[in-house]
């Protein structure tokens, strides 16, 4: 077996691809964290209109990953597929982000509403145009196993920089400057200029393999489809999704859990001493676990990473009045495992979907993490919501020392429940199975797929023929709009049945994104208040159901085709025997 060649890319190559993340992510920790506060005391927008506005804008923002994935992989220029998505999606971004904090100072009511609601939305649509091209391009550089290690581990460590500013910056920025209004426009001006140049200089600099972007791209329904096949995939999504389940409650909890638990003299400057340690902590780590994950193997230093995060946070239940110091070293200890938690899946994603290209032909990185992002988005916003809700429910009062049952909910809701989804992403990492040795041989495959050469699986055994190309392709492309139960009604001729089904989906996916909608306007009781949780569920149940208004929709044309030009019988029992052989019992022979 030929296993190719080591390519290792120029620092300056990596730098460029890493450093645009310094400034998107602090903009990403300013809305999290800080937007709240800003428009509810200094904008005056209530409480009730910014959660929902968040929800609302953040279920758009998810929706529109997956169409972003599939234009970028089928992008077609001169400048390649994702370059050109960054040059125009990191000014809107930008642009957007300074706009949002610097409302005109007259601003109130429904105008400043509708002023959050629009440049908010305009944000996540410049923000998803760069970002998913950003991560898809991360994956294409290398085919290198450690070396895919090495450039998101330099991103990682720009995140971790930009975070580290976003937390500490703008309350020092207030105090100089007077005030709030004045340190956000500044704050927002500067990082809006710097997004936009350090992606400009990577578009500039990072230039794309001509392999990959001449490669055809595939439709979006099937290519869901193929990648669901995928088991290695699922295990990774899985896991990811699952621990996005918890990711919004620390930012959210942090300040209750430090004014009301801990109760120092100075609050505010305690959140930033422990935000400064939590995210110094994975900054400072992060050559360990690079040098972990060359030497033991990137499942070990996965597995490894959510060591930390459960002790560091549960232990965090412990602590009460006057145990700052415990508390800044319990967010070292959490932040410490930080970092492989995106570098390392990022890494892991793109060797998945090697795995994918051996058994598809195809590269499709945008599409996978468009749908690798649509999922974990809609999984972080009720942890970004419902925790404010079960806090008022619990009996918390703004600005009053709280009843050590509201002092449990927080300890709970910091620490107990992260562990808890903690040990279960751990549960669903272990299935992991793509070790170095296996991903060589995937690589070795696919060169020799390309030769015309049939290659074992290296994880099942089997044997793969090189993938079909030419009209077979595209006849297995087009059977792919369908599942099991409907490609055996076309098998036997009933492709009517078959559209009877698919309208039903699509008809089914328009009544409930409808009745969520309107379902989660009535749960808002009070635009005063934080929306409940009745809310913030129909909201996400909105979101994803319009998803599926999409995706049926898609279905629907599919189904029209199939009636007016039926494949043969003959076609469809070949393409189901070729997917019972490939994907569906891809169980791996071994763990390690």
């Amino acid at each position: 077996m030929n296993t190719p060649p080591t390519t290792r890319l120029r620092l300056g190559i990596v730098l460029a691809y890493g450093a645009p993340s310094f400034a998107s992510v602090a903009i990403a920790i300013v809305m999290g964290i800080h937007l709240p506060v800003f428009y509810s005391d200094t904008v005056l927008v209530p409480l009730g209109a910014i959660a929902l506005v968040k929800a609302l804008v953040r279920a758009f923002d998810a929706v529109t990953d997956l169409p972003t994935g599939w234009l970028s992989d089928r992008t077609r220029t001169r400048w390649g597929r994702r370059r050109p998505w960054i040059a125009v999606g990191a000014p809107i971004a930008g642009v957007s982000f300074w706009l949002l904090f610097s409302p005109p100072v007259d601003l109130e009511g429904t105008a400043a509403i509708g002023w959050l609601g629009l440049t908010y939305g305009l944000f996540y649509l410049g923000h998803t145009a760069y970002i998913i091209p950003h991560y898809g391009l991360g994956a294409e550089l290398t085919e290198d196993y450690h070396e895919r290690s090495r450039i998101f581990g330099w991103r990682e460590g720009f995140v971790i920089v930009g975070t580290l500013v976003a937390a500490v910056v703008p309350p020092f920025l207030s105090d100089m400057l007077g005030g709030e209004r004045a340190a956000f426009a500044a704050f927002g001006g500067v990082t809006a200029v710097t997004l936009v140049l350090l992606y400009w200089n990577l578009v500039a600099r990072v230039q794309e393999r001509p392999d990959y972007a001449e490669r055809p791209a595939n439709p979006l329904v099937p290519g869901i489809r193929r990648a669901l096949r995928n088991r290695i995939f699922r295990v990774v999504l899985l896991a990811h999704v699952v621990h996005a389940i918890t990711a919004g409650i620390p930012p959210v909890i942090a300040p209750f859990f430090i004014k009301y638990v801990l109760m120092p003299d100075n609050a505010g400057a305690l959140l930033g001493s422990y935000l400064a340690a939590y995210f110094g902590g994975g900054l400072l780590t992060l050559p360990a676990w690079l040098w972990i994950a060359r030497t033991q193997g990137k499942r070990f230093a996965w597995l490894a990473s959510m060591v930390p995060g459960f002790f560091g946070l549960l232990g965090m239940m412990l602590l009460g009045p006057g145990d700052e110091g415990l508390a800044i070293g319990l967010a070292v200890l959490a932040g410490s495992g930080f970092g492989p938690s995106v570098f390392l899946v990022q890494s892991i994603l793109a060797d998945v979907i090697d795995y994918d290209e051996l058994h598809t032909g195809l590269r499709r990185e945008a599409q996978y993490t468009a749908f690798w992002s649509f999922l974990q988005k809609f999984a972080v916003i009720p942890s970004a919501s419902i925790p404010l809700a079960v806090l008022g429910a619990s009996g918390f009062v703004p600005n009053a020392v709280q009843s050590e049952s509201v002092q449990w909910t927080i300890r709970i809701m910091l620490g107990a429940a992260p562990a808890a989804i903690a040990v279960l992403t751990f549960l669903i990492a272990l299935r992991y199975p793509l070790t170095q040795k296996a991903h060589e041989a995937i690589r070795a495959g696919i060169a020799s797929h390309e030769q015309g050469a049939t290659v074992p699986d290296p994880l099942t055994g089997r044997l793969l023929a090189p993938p079909l190309v030419g009209a077979e392709s595209e006849t297995g492309w087009f059977l792919d709009h369908f599942s099991a139960r409907e490609l055996e009604l076309i098998e036997r001729k009933e492709p009517r049945s078959v559209l009877l089904r698919v309208v039903g989906a699509t008809v089914g996916a328009v009544a409930l994104c409808a009745t969520s909608a309107t379902l989660g306007l009535r749960s808002l009781a009070n635009w005063e208040q934080d929306p409940g949780i009745s809310t913030v569920l129909w909201v996400v149940a909105a979101g994803i159901s319009f998803s599926a208004v999409i995706y049926h929709g898609i279905r629907t044309a599919a189904a029209l085709r199939l009636v007016r030009e039926p494949p043969l019988p003959a076609a469809v029992g070949a393409h189901r025997e070729l997917i019972r052989g490939t994907w569906s019992h891809n169980v791996p022979t071994r763990s390690d």
